[in-house]
């Protein structure tokens, strides 16, 4: 199960991370989000992040600290969705990521205390 959740939150999170850089619907998406200058900055996390999560298959450290970065992030995102008032149903993918990810985090921590 690890294993496949690493992996699909590693893909799931380069798909984000491109679409943060290149897409004009996410343009639109941070400006709405009145977060216009954090949308590059976000896709950059978002792809160190993946990146982590895969480096951290060989060395747990870096999947621990991405893995954390990333549920940081997803907290925040629910955050901004509860802030500009978005429906609470378009918060629960943010959340879902939020727990897939503190749970990566605490399973690469495991995986070091051994």
């Amino acid at each position: 199960m690890f294993h496949i959740l690493n992996l699909f939150c590693a893909l799931s999170f380069i798909g984000y991370g491109v679409s943060c850089l290149t897409a004009a619907h996410m343009v639109r998406e941070f400006k709405r989000f009145e977060l216009p200058n954090y949308r590059k900055l976000t896709g950059i996390l978002q792809l160190l992040g993946a990146v982590g999560l895969l480096i951290g298959f060989r060395f747990p450290i870096i999947g621990a600290l991405a893995a954390g970065g990333l549920a940081l992030q997803m907290l925040i995102g629910f955050g901004v969705r509860l802030k500009i008032r978005d429906p609470f149903l378009h918060g629960i993918p943010a959340l879902v990521y939020l727990l897939i990810n503190a749970w990566l985090c605490a399973q690469f921590l495991e995986q070091l205390a051994k």
